[in-house]
């Protein structure tokens, strides 16, 4: 069952899991939204979503007037998300701002185009490296489809099992997306900033543990 990890009377929030669509998709009614409305038998506001392949935090308004003082949040860039994801190869910058234009090319892939793009920002920030993967904290500055799938893809480190970025062959060998909402910050109606957490799954974290044993490479 998908865990509360905060409710009130005007937001309710979940640990998504991943492989789970935050609301329906076409051909198919099974969504975290599907189910949660009717567990808890109310009407829910979409407010943002997670890609099905990834994990993590996800908040929905309870009532009108929360969906529209969330929904200006985010249109003002106003909202804060960090993601935790790995990456493939190793990562020499500390930190770095991707600043890419992106736009959909066909069936959902998402891609750069500096021409006909919509301004898309990620920043991140390395937290360990290991022989051949980067753990990195990503903060998305904008809401693109994909955005930190796609900006992380375009240096030359696509998120580890992304079968859409990527060498295919290469990340089918893994179990899931690496990629993880870990946080979300907003303001509630009362203008108290609320930062709700959702810990690292376990299938993530084993794996980060296992690469943590190998040895780096010597140069």
């Amino acid at each position: 069952m998908t865990a509360i990890l905060f409710e009130n009377e005007e937001v309710i929030a979940f640990d998504k899991p991943e492989g789970l669509a935050s609301i329906p998709e076409r051909g198919t009614g099974e969504s975290l939204l599907a189910m949660i409305s009717a567990r808890f038998s109310e009407k829910l506001y979409v407010v943002h979503r997670l890609d099905k392949e990834v994990s993590g935090v996800i908040v929905f308004a309870r009532n009108a007037v929360a969906h529209k003082h969330l929904n200006e949040q985010f249109s003002n860039r106003e909202i804060k998300k960090v993601y935790v994801g790995l990456t493939h190869g190793v990562i020499s910058e500390n930190r770095a701002v991707i600043d890419k234009p992106i736009r959909q090319f066909g069936s959902g892939r998402m891609g750069v185009d500096p021409e006909r793009g919509k301004a898309s920002v990620t920043e991140f920030r390395v937290k360990e490296r290991f022989r051949s993967h980067t753990l990195i904290d990503a903060y998305p500055y904008s809401g693109r489809r994909h955005q930190i799938r796609v900006h992380l893809y375009s240096i030359g480190h696509p998120i580890v099992g992304d079968l859409r970025y990527g060498d295919k062959e290469l990340q089918q060998d893994y179990g899931r997306l690496m990629l993880h909402g870990r946080s979300i910050t907003f303001k509630l109606l009362s203008s108290e900033v609320v930062t709700v957490e959702s810990p690292l799954p376990e299938g993530l974290k084993d794996f980060i543990q296992r690469i943590r044993k190998i040895p780096v490479a010597k140069v």
